[in-house]
């Protein structure tokens, strides 16, 4: 990939770090909740009142975290058909197409449409049943997690907007890692390597 004047591809991976820590580390909270309430079921026989509840919003958090990561890693799932044939104008035209539908979408129903929930939630003042906390900081990660997702397709748009501007011959895009482990080595025989 090529240098980024503005620094963003900087930025980029202080974020990449921070939510990649934020994700193993509401993760590992997860993964000790669900042994705490197995231990307090099975073991003491007085399961815990309320280890269910926070396993149901832990794994909300840990579901749109980590889709926000993978997006910014890109490694979501997607169907690469058409960006894997096309390369030059065509294939950055593609991606601008792409992180722009994403970008809209992101920022349209997760930013916009969580921030209305969270508003919402928090006005009616509904609480969890167990942990008796406002509903409406669980659904903050809904914001955050479009947040971010729009942060990476702002800056995979930029990658293709200077793509289309140089009016490179090739897609400056690094496949994810997927992509790589499938892909036939450089003498053509599937079976080498």
């Amino acid at each position: 990939m090529r240098a980024d004047p503005s620094g963003m591809q900087r930025i980029k991976a202080v974020v990449d770090r921070l939510l990649g820590g934020a994700v193993a580390a509401v993760m590992g909270v997860l993964i000790l909740d669900v042994l705490w309430q197995v231990f307090t079921r099975f073991v003491l026989r007085d399961p815990s009142s309320f280890t269910d509840e926070l396993a149901r919003y832990l794994l909300i958090w840990v579901g749109l975290l980590g889709a926000a990561y993978v997006a910014g890693q890109r490694q979501h799932l997607a169907i690469d058909l058409l960006p894997n044939r096309l390369t030059g104008r065509a294939g950055h035209a593609l991606g601008v197409v792409i992180e722009g539908t994403v970008l809209a979408f992101a920022v349209a129903v997760m930013v916009v449409g969580g921030a209305r929930l969270v508003g919402l939630t928090l006005t009616l003042g509904q609480t969890s049943a167990a942990l008796r906390i406002p509903l409406g900081y669980v659904y903050t990660v809904l914001p955050l997690s479009g947040l971010l997702i729009a942060f990476y397709a702002a800056v995979f748009l930029g990658e293709h907007l200077r793509g289309l501007r140089v009016g490179a011959e090739e897609r400056d895009v690094t496949p994810g890692p997927i992509a790589r482990a499938t892909a036939a080595p450089p003498d053509g025989d599937p079976e080498a390597g």
